[in-house]
């Protein structure tokens, strides 16, 4: 509990450093681009030159004890949405079952095949069914959740959840059901050899379970997974004397599963050896110039926009986004809940094929799609193989031009976003975010879609939204003529071109596309709200302002550059340093500056996650740390640190090829090339003090900031 956290002896922290934090504990893992001879001898440099500790750490003594008997636990606190889970205990993620106890968890819980989701998400009864088996370097859990859609009771949905998870072993799991679950976890396990992050991350959590060539091994356990093998672990440890389940109810003879050992990991790696490598790509420079040289830019005769950056990556992925824009702020007029679901009903299902078809291709191709959707635009981002995006492409043309905007799809949605919303009335930070949003969006009316509705107000929208909606918003406003493209990586372009030329042709609306402005010129009065919300252990401040500033305007540099020092950069930020590190009053803090590239608005943004006995405290310090930067400016040493720790952020941004597609689409859309990120980064490199200090003080007014808290207040310090 938080007493653990905030009473714990400074002399219990400096002995479990002491003891832990040794260089005979670590393993260091560098993924990406890189030069192994260099790194290793900076590694060598620096590890290396740390004396071994004298202490032996002890090896773990005790075994994991068969559970006797299930265990139920009911929790009545403040909230809105009914939660039930059960969690069943299994062996550790070395041991060989482990791969056969992931396949059965993605055959219960899959979104739209599973056994947990068909029984409950389908009938309307959870929006939403979630689950994990715990790969440790001990024996772990299984754990299955499921979120009660509105109107139901958590324990009856408990109910069902237990019995098809405790009778799946006499149906036992079909051939269909393990390929399917086997491809989707090929697939998880592939894409994460083909990100430098990923891997690094993927590799710590093998090696914390003991090697990290257990990565490899759990691949060729999986390929052996069969049927049997998952009926098996479901009879042996999807028992009722290895359960424990849990219900959390919003408010005003015995079966034995003896767990196995960790295996001997010396035995079961012994002389193993990996496979062929995958493919590493070029050393490829990230810089603007090589980039705008690299990318092919050109417009289709429908008019889209398109930017295509071939190069060789790792494992030859290859990224894919397209963003289509439509109608403007009086054609919208009442459709933003419709515009906001559109992409995602698109890709739930197709006159030629079934969500379910959809989901079985794109992980037997390695593909991943994700959409998103707002006011005047739909956005589809793909990844995916270089050998597989054709195959990729002709799906994601069947969503785009022939969706069958499925009616029990919708209703599907509907649920998880109304759960989503109820959970949002009892959460203090996203009670705070629309509240200071409203503040600072009051000039639209409530039909349009810059309109910020209150959380009860999107409960009722989405309660409302008919399917008439969003098919009218599909049929007369959706087209090929405005928009973006990008792909990056390894990929053909030529084919490519092809695709999107066929895709486009045709495809067009009758409805004009504008860009929808949003006001920075505004007036924004100085306020102060508090927000009760009772029960809740956290409290959230946060405060903003807006202002006539465009990306492209010759001080936004400068006021980038100030609100980094403030609290862009992490704990070294202003309020990082004195709200978390130096008084200790916040679990997160820290300032935003965004800017639109079309319009004159920029918002400025403080938040702080506290303790509601410290609202008091953080106020008061954010409100100095601001002014006084409004009265003295930044350091020269900040200065060098921020256009430093600026720079070297926009370069890791570049190197990531997702973020690639987002660049080169939003330079599109404005008509620009990379010289102008270029032009940016030249301009920040030039800054001085004085130039930080005169932007900060133009736009950012003490008087024209609106204040909001929110948390459960009723406790005195």
């Amino acid at each position: 509990n938080r007493a653990d956290i905030e009473r714990v002896p400074i002399e219990n922290l400096q002995r479990f450093y002491r003891k832990y934090y040794q260089p005979d504990n670590i393993m260091v893992i560098v993924a990406g681009q890189f030069d192994p001879d260099y790194a290793l001898e900076i590694i060598s440099e620096t590890f290396g030159a740390i004396p071994r500790p004298e202490r032996v750490l002890e090896n773990t003594y005790t075994e994991e004890p068969a559970q006797d008997g299930e265990r139920s636990v009911t929790l009545r606190r403040v909230g809105d949405v009914g939660v039930c889970g059960a969690v069943y205990h299994i062996p550790s993620g070395a041991h060989p079952e482990y791969a056969a106890i992931d396949v059965l968890e993605h055959v219960l819980t899959a979104s739209p095949s599973g056994r947990l989701y068909k029984a409950l998400v389908e009938t309307k009864r959870a929006s939403s069914i979630s689950g994990a088996a715990f790969a440790l370097h001990d024996p772990g859990i299984l754990r299955l959740m499921a979120e009660a859609a509105p109107g139901n009771d958590p324990r009856d949905i408990l109910s069902t959840l237990l019995e098809v998870t405790e009778t799946f072993g006499d149906e036992g799991a079909t051939e269909e059901e393990v390929e399917r679950a086997k491809r989707y976890w090929m697939k998880t396990w592939e894409m994460s050899l083909a990100d430098s992050s990923r891997l690094g991350v993927q590799l710590t959590e093998w090696a914390a379970q003991g090697d990290w060539r257990l990565m490899f091994l759990y691949r060729d356990e999986l390929e052996k997974v069969t049927p049997a093998a998952v009926n098996a672990v479901a009879k042996k440890y999807l028992v009722r004397s290895n359960r424990t389940s849990g219900v959390f109810i919003p408010t005003a003879a015995p079966e034995r599963a003896t767990i196995p050992p960790t295996p001997d990991l010396a035995e079961l790696i012994g002389n193993y050896e990996g496979r062929e490598s995958i493919a590493m790509g070029e050393s490829f420079d990230v810089s603007p110039e090589n980039i705008e040289a690299r990318t092919e830019r050109f417009t289709l005769p429908s008019g889209l926009k398109v930017a295509f950056l071939p190069k060789k990556t790792r494992g030859a992925s290859v990224q894919t986004r397209l963003i289509l824009r439509y109608g403007n702020a009086d054609s919208l007029l009442g459709l933003g809940t419709a515009c906001e679901v559109l992409p995602s009903l698109m890709t739930r299902g197709t006159t030629a094929r079934t969500r379910q078809q959809i989901q079985d291709e794109l992980d037997g191709l390695k593909a991943k799609l994700s959409t998103s959707g707002g006011a005047g635009e739909a956005t589809f981002a793909m990844e995916t193989r270089g050998e597989n995006l054709p195959a990729v492409l002709e799906i994601l043309t069947e969503i785009l031009r022939s969706p069958s905007l499925p009616e029990s799809e919708l209703e599907i949605i509907r649920n998880q976003k109304l759960s989503g919303y109820e959970q949002q009335l009892t959460d203090p930070t996203s009670l705070a975010r629309v509240a200071v949003s409203r503040k600072l969006n009051e000039e639209y009316p409530a039909d349009d879609v810059r309109y910020v509705a209150s959380i009860k107000e999107k409960i009722e929208d989405w309660k409302k939204l008919e399917l008439g909606e969003v098919r009218r918003l599909y049929e007369e406003f959706l087209g090929g003529q405005y928009g973006e493209l990008a792909i990056v990586g390894d990929f053909e372009p030529g084919e490519a071109r092809k695709w999107i030329e066929q895709v486009t042709k045709g495809w067009k609306s009758s409805i004009e596309y504008e860009h929808i402005p949003r006001q920075g010129d505004i007036e924004v009065v100085a306020s102060h709200e508090v927000i009760n919300v009772p029960g809740k252990e956290n409290a959230t401040y946060l405060a903003g302002s807006v202002f006539p500033l465009r990306e492209d305007d010759a001080d936004y540099p400068a006021l980038m550059i100030g609100n980094y020092v403030l609290g862009s950069s992490g704990l070294s930020s202003r309020l990082g340093d004195r709200i978390r590190q130096q008084e200790g009053l916040s679990y997160g803090v820290g300032s935003f500056v965004t800017a639109s590239s079309q319009d004159k608005r920029t918002s400025f943004l403080m938040y702080a996650i506290t303790n509601p006995v410290n609202m008091g405290k953080v106020e008061v310090a954010m409100k100095e740390e601001l002014q006084k930067l409004l009265d003295e400016g930044i350091t020269g040493e900040e200065l060098t640190l921020a256009q430093t720790g600026f720079l070297e952020r926009q370069t890791v941004d570049r190197s990531d090829d997702n973020e690639l597609t987002r660049i080169l689409c939003k330079t599109a859309e404005l008509g620009q090339d990379m010289s102008f990120i270029k032009k940016q980064e030249e301009a920040v490199a030039k800054l001085t003090r004085d130039d930080v200090h005169s932007a900060l003080k133009k736009y950012i007014n003490l008087q024209r900031i609106v204040v909001v808290a929110a948390g459960d207040f009723s406790k005195k310090e």
